[in-house]
Parts: C-alpha cells; structure tokens; sequence
C-alpha cells in the first residue's frame, strides 16, 4: 500500500467521438470536470493539439475559462501550452485574466512541443523553433509578467501581475527534467504515451532539483491511460476505441475515437506490436481489482506526488464510469 493518499486529476484531449460535434464534445468536457470534482479528482488540465480531426482541445486557454466557469473548486489548468506556439506576453495576459475570473484554480502547464505536424507547426508561428531554443527564457520571460516586481517594467501584463498561477514544466524526456529541476518547478511527464524515459527524467529531475521560490522540493505527476469498467472483458472491448486511435497516430491517418467493438484476433495483435507496447505501456485496463493492482504497481516503482489520467473512450457515460471507477481506487490507496 502507499503511505499518504496521492492526489489524482484528469488529463482531458476533448477527443470527438464519431458521430458527435466539437459543441458536443465540449458540454461532455465540462460534465465531465464536474462530475470529477464530486469525485474528488485534483486537476482538470485541457491539452493543446492542433490540426487533429479527433481533437479539439486547440483553443486551450478559451476552454479551461469555459470549464473553470461551469465548476467549482477543482483545479483547471493546461496540460499544456506548447510555449512555442505562443508570445510569452499574450500568456501571461490570456492566464493572468483567467487567474482574476477564478483565484487560485488556474494551473500553467508548459510545454515546448508543437503539439501537432510540422506543416501546422509553421502555420502557426513561422519562427517558432527559434522559441524551441528560447523556451527556458520564454518560461523566465512569463514569471517576470506575473510578479508585482514588474509595474517598473517597459512591457507590462498587468492583469497577471501579483495572480497566483503555478506553473509546471511538462515533459516526455530528459530535457525537461533537467530544466524543471534547474528552475525548481514541478514537473509533469508524458509517459501515457512516451514512456521510455520516464525513470530517467524522473531520476534527474530528483537528483538536480534546486529549491526555489516557487517550490521547496521535487514535485512530481505521471500521466497514464485508464479504461475501467465492470469487468475485464467489458474494459477489453472499450479499449479497441484506443486501440484503433494509436493505429491512426502512428499511421498518420487520424479519426474520430470509434465506436468499440469485440476484441478481434487482429486488434489483440495490433496490440502486441512493439510500437503500441512502448507507446502504451501505463494503459490500465480491466476492472475494479485489475486497474488497482497495476496502479498500485506504478505509485510504488515511481513514487510520484500525484497521477494525471487520460482516457480515450467512445461513449460519455461509459467514460464517466471508468473515471468514477478509478476515484474509487485512488481513495481505496
């Protein structure tokens, strides 16, 4: 068992099911943040994507307000802004406002990749791998907006000045560790879909963490894959909706989240296939006891401060099941 209960959020792509619309989407979105909040989940990070037919979580910032304003007291952040897509000033000012509207409920996740293809990267901001390498100035450049010691500055973001918005460094290599524990921030890995180097970060991250204003210790959170349900036959027959969406990640044929269907000798395969174990080696499916034992199994290998889920279901209800499911979990640990 682990020794102190660890906090639990919800990573949300705002993925569109086949059949569905973005508005839909987004009403199940915010049903979903506050059905998680009566759950007791700690976060509701909205992830940035772009030129994605499945995703449509893009405007990120305009979401977490649409979220934030439909709830309560859970945190919602992002998860994250891809910095380079972004003028450090207009994040300061887009998250310093969403700090007033709600006071300490405003995360900022950061991150330094597109978020997208590279053609869609350039249309976004032709300049922008000149940002990749200014990414930890970028970072310095955005907690200068937000301190009060910056009303004597020449460029000013005052709607953030003195707003209490943490931000944390998010990752899915050692890079980020590194510069997480240079800034002595917390950090947040990637390893539901890049897991190979999780221990390492991890480990770096741990080792060269310097103490700062913003965090005295290492604070850590791990993102993994959840498919729960009633049984592990019922949660096997869910997960071909996931299944079938990595299939079209690493083929470059992207799709609406399909309905799922038996699992065929085919999609068991598939499933075994190098690419799609390194890819989604923390993808826990099964049933009450399964998803336990193999989150159990994670908590203690890594000793993160906090799990952070995503979950690739096709239908609303089934999806507010599995997240009910794993709450249940997460309080049993």
């Amino acid at each position: 068992m682990t020794q102190k209960s660890i906090p639990f959020s919800i990573l949300e792509l705002a993925s569109i099911s086949k059949g569905t619309t973005p508005g839909e989407t987004f009403k199940n979105s915010l049903d979903l943040a506050q059905k998680a909040e009566d759950f007791g989940y700690k976060r509701f990070w909205l992830a940035e994507h772009h030129n994605m037919v499945s995703i449509c979580s893009s405007a990120t910032s305009v979401l977490i307000g649409y979220i934030a304003g439909g709830t309560k007291k859970i945190s919602v952040g992002s998860g994250g802004i891809m910095l380079p897509n972004h003028s450090p000033l207009i994040v300061a000012e887009q998250f310093g406002t969403l700090g007033s509207l709600y006071p300490n409920r405003i995360d900022l996740g950061l991150g330094r990749a597109p978020g997208t293809d590279q053609v869609t990267a350039h249309a976004i901001r032709q300049d922008r791998m000149q940002a990749v390498y200014k990414f930890p100035e970028e970072i310095e450049e955005i907690q200068k907006y937000f301190s009060s010691e910056n009303i004597q500055g020449k460029v000013r973001a005052g709607v953030a000045e003195g707003i209490n918005v943490p931000i944390y460094i998010l990752g899915s290599s050692t890079d980020s560790a590194h510069l997480a524990a240079k800034k002595g921030l917390p950090y947040v890995f990637a390893s539901h879909f890049a897991p190979t180097q999780l221990f390492e970060a991890l480990n770096i991250y741990y080792n060269n963490f310097q103490p700062s204003g913003y965090l005295e210790k290492p604070y850590t959170i791990a993102c993994i894959n959840v498919i729960a349900a009633e049984s592990d036959s019922e949660a096997e027959k869910i997960s071909t909706s996931l299944i079938r969406m990595m299939l079209g990640v690493l083929t470059g044929k992207i799709d609406y989240v399909q309905e799922p269907t038996e699992m065929t000798p085919d999609l068991r395969e598939l499933s075994k296939n190098p690419a799609f174990e390194r890819m989604l080696k923390y993808s826990f499916v099964g049933n009450k006891a399964t998803v336990k034992n193999q989150t159990e199994d994670f908590l203690q290998k890594t000793g993160v401060n906090e799990l952070m889920v995503a979950s690739h279901i096709f239908d609303h209800e089934t999806r507010l099941n599995s997240y009910r499911i794993f709450s249940e979990i997460m309080k049993e640990l």
